[in-house]
């Protein structure tokens, strides 16, 4: 268990990273962010593939397209909606948005749970729920005064059109990451026999040709179009490789493999509430890259975020955790 807690911290100081890079790398589509990260990862992965070449090749067929459903949509699609909705609506609000995934997760996972014991009694999830949704209201509240007064005083180019459209990619790459860990957790704790570290090697492997592939579609897209993005590197390519290079090693390469084994050592509903240190590393930086702190809204808020995860890892702690050969 403690092991298991200590992979999904260090995972979600990992992951929260990816939440500021379109912010640092605002003149660049989202899409290429998450294809030119993806590239990084599948690159990376191609490193450790080598020197696992005997568990690489000794994954099924099954395996195999498994892994390729998990890269597309937890990983391409997911990421190219969240960095559309940052840039649109800036980061706080997607990274609280994002941060439903501990309670949207559980609900799904209680909802078709993969064991007996996995699901709970509604009425014991409905206070972290609550407490989740107030928490919710206190940040948009904050986030849209914060909108308007930056409007009011003619020092932001987003709209409110702009923030609801950033909400709505949001919700959509909610969904996406709600998919992903639910179905990576149980293919894993079915297969117990797969190496958590060769699993995310393999989600490397099957992210390449189809971020390459990607790439080659959006630059064709971008010329047809006459877009004025420099394809395909953009205006600082520097910058944009070291990115890059920087998340798919460290969001995806290591992230990944310290989530799988957060996977296969907890329950789907309990590593699900561990999401929460991905949420709260993302707004830290987002604010120290700001220069500003947050307000008392956005602090009450995060505070009912973190309560809330912990009546549910409460609520699903107390029952007996799944066989890892379920």
């Amino acid at each position: 268990m403690l092991i298991g807690i200590l992979c999904a911290l260090c995972a979600g100081l990992m992951w929260g990273l990816v939440f500021v890079t379109p912010l640092l790398l605002a003149d660049y589509p989202g899409v290429v962010l998450s294809l030119g990260r993806y590239v990084a990862f599948g690159l990376i992965a191609l490193v450790p593939a080598f020197f696992d070449r005997k568990r690489i090749a000794a994954l099924s067929r099954a395996d195999w397209k498994v892994a390729f459903k998990l890269a597309l949509i937890g990983n391409l699609l997911y990421y190219a909606m969240l960095a559309t909705a940052i840039q649109l609506a800036d980061a706080p609000l997607p990274t609280m948005l994002i941060g439903t995934l501990p309670i949207v997760i559980s609900v799904c996972a209680n909802w078709r749970p993969g064991h007996v014991s996995e699901s709970v009694a509604w009425s014991r999830l409905a206070p972290s729920l609550v407490i989740l949704c107030v928490g919710l209201m206190l940040v948009n509240s904050s986030e849209l005064e914060h909108l308007n007064n930056s409007i009011g005083a003619g020092s932001s180019a987003r709209s409110t059109t702009d923030y609801l459209l950033g909400c709505m990619v949001a919700l959509c790459a909610v969904a996406a990451w709600t998919w992903y860990p639910i179905v990576n957790s149980r293919y894993l704790r079915a297969h117990p026999r797969i190496n958590p570290v060769t699993w995310a090697t393999a989600q490397g492997l099957a992210t390449l040709p189809m971020a390459l592939a990607g790439f080659v579609l959006y630059g064709i897209y971008n010329h047809v179009a006459g877009n004025a993005y420099d394809f395909p590197l953009g205006p600082r390519p520097d910058v944009y490789v070291l990115m890059m290079l920087l998340i798919g090693l460290s969001a995806s390469w290591i992230g990944t493999l310290l989530w799988n084994k957060a996977s296969q050592l907890l329950p789907t509903a309990l590593v699900a509430q561990l999401i929460v240190f991905e949420t709260l590393a993302a707004l830290l930086y987002a604010f120290l890259l700001r220069g500003a702190a947050p307000d008392v809204k956005i602090l009450a808020g995060v505070a009912l975020l973190c309560i809330g995860v912990v009546f549910g890892v409460r609520t699903f702690s107390r029952h007996a955790p799944v066989s890892p050969t379920v």
